[in-house]
C-alpha cells in the first residue's frame, strides 16, 4: 500500500486541519459522513471490496479484521478522530449470517479501538436503538440492552466494549437514518423508495416497527458539534422527537415532497426476531423511542421532528425547505 506520497500532499495543502479516518467509507453512513466532513477536516476513508471514490477524500482498501492493516492506517495518518462505519447494518443480513455480523460489528471494531488507544485517536461509534426490545416506553442511555435481534446484540456488545476499554470515545445511538448512498449496486431503502415513486409505482410500507427517522446529515452535524466541543467518553441517543412506522414516514414524505398519499399501503417488512435469549413479550408492534434529553441539553439544541427532517432533506437534495430553522439558543439553533 503506497500512501506516503498522499500523506505529504494532504499535509502540505491543509497543514492545520484535523484528520478523520472513516472505516467503512463505502457504506451508506460512512460515505455520507465523508462528504459532510471533507470541508472542515482531512478525511481518509477505507473500504473492503467495494472500491469507492469520493472527491476530496482519500480512499484506500482495508480489512478491519486484519489487525496489521488497521495498524498501518492509524500509524500512517495519525488521525485525531476515527469513525467506525464498517459492519453489517441490515437486521435481516445479521440474522441470515450471524458469524459475519459478529465478526464485522464486534471483532473489527475491537481491532480499530485497540489501535486508537495506541495512537491516541478518539473513536466514534455509530450504534442503533435496535439494541432494545421495542417495548412501548421511552428508552434512556442507562437502560440495559435487551435486543430481540442479532443486529442489536452485536451493537450492544460493541457499545459495552468501547465503554469498558477505551479512554477516549463518543457513541451515538441512533434511530433509523435515511438518505442516499454512493454505491450504485447497493441502493439504500430510501433510494429504492424514491425510485419506485419516480416510476409511479405504489409501495407497501412497513407498519410494524415504530421508530424515529432522521436524515443522515443531521448525524454529521451532531458529531461535528461534539468534536468542536471536545466531548469525550459520552454516549448520546439521537432521534427525531417523534416516532412513526415506515408507513407513517411515507405520509410525512408525501406532504413535504408533494406526493399522493394513495401511493402507499400498509404492509410488513422483514424484521427477523431472535427470542431464544430473551423473555420479553413481543407486542403487535415494536416501539423504539429514544429519549434525547441528554444530547439536547448538552448541546443546547432541539432535535427535529420527522417532518422537519424531511423538509431539510428536500432542501438538501435540491428543493426548497418548507420550514426554516429559527435561530434561538446559544448555538443559534432551534432545530438542526
Amino acid at each position: 500500500m503506497v500512501i506516503g506520497k498522499k500523506i505529504k500532499e494532504e499535509e502540505s495543502e491543509n497543514p492545520k486541519r484535523k484528520t478523520i479516518v472513516i472505516f467503512g467509507a463505502s457504506s451508506f453512513i460512512g460515505s455520507n459522513l465523508a462528504e459532510f466532513f471533507k470541508k472542515d477536516y482531512k478525511v481518509i476513508g477505507t473500504y473492503y471490496k467495494n472500491s469507492v471514490r469520493i472527491p476530496g477524500v482519500l480512499t484506500i482498501p482495508c480489512d478491519v479484521l486484519a489487525k496489521e492493516e488497521v495498524q498501518l492506517i492509524l500509524f500512517a495518518f495519525k488521525p485525531d478522530v476515527v469513525i467506525y462505519c464498517a459492519g453489517v447494518t441490515s437486521v435481516y443480513d445479521c440474522h441470515k449470517n450471524e458469524e459475519r455480523a459478529d465478526a464485522l460489528n464486534t471483532s473489527g471494531l475491537f481491532n480499530v479501538a485497540e489501535y486508537c488507544q495506541r495512537y491516541k485517536a478518539q473513536i466514534c461509534y455509530i450504534s442503533s436503538g435496535f439494541i432494545f426490545a421495542g417495548q412501548r416506553k421511552p428508552y434512556f442511555e442507562m437502560d440495559i440492552p435487551d435486543s430481540l435481534t442479532n443486529y442489536g446484540k452485536t451493537q450492544a456488545a460493541a457499545e459495552f466494549y468501547i465503554q469498558k476499554t477505551s479512554l477516549n470515545y463518543v457513541i451515538f445511538r441512533c434511530c433509523r437514518l435515511y438518505g442516499r448512498g454512493i454505491v450504485a449496486q447497493r441502493p439504500t431503502w430510501f433510494q429504492n423508495f424514491e425510485r419506485r415513486l419516480s416510476q409511479n409505482k405504489s409501495l407497501s410500507m412497513d407498519d410494524f416497527i415504530t421508530t424515529g427517522f432522521m436524515d443522515v446529515y443531521y448525524l454529521g452535524l451532531l458529531i461535528k458539534m461534539c468534536l468542536d466541543k471536545k466531548v469525550s467518553n459520552r454516549l448520546f441517543q439521537v432521534s427525531t422527537n417523534d416516532i412513526a412506522t415506515l408507513h407513517g414516514f411515507s405520509k410525512f414524505y408525501s406532504e413535504v415532497f408533494d406526493v399522493s398519499k394513495d401511493m402507499f399501503t400498509k404492509g410488513r417488512w422483514s424484521f427477523p426476531l431472535n427470542q431464544t435469549q430473551s423473555t420479553t413479550q413481543v407486542e403487535d408492534k415494536l416501539f423504539f423511542k429514544l429519549d434525547t434529553a441528554n444530547i439536547e441539553g448538552f448541546l443546547n439544541i432541539e432535535l427535529p421532528t420527522i417532518k422537519e427532517s424531511l423538509a431539510f432533506t428536500y432542501s438538501r437534495l435540491g428543493g426548497q425547505s418548507v420550514k426554516k430553522a429559527n435561530s434561538q439558543g446559544s448555538d443559534g439553533i432551534k432545530f438542526i
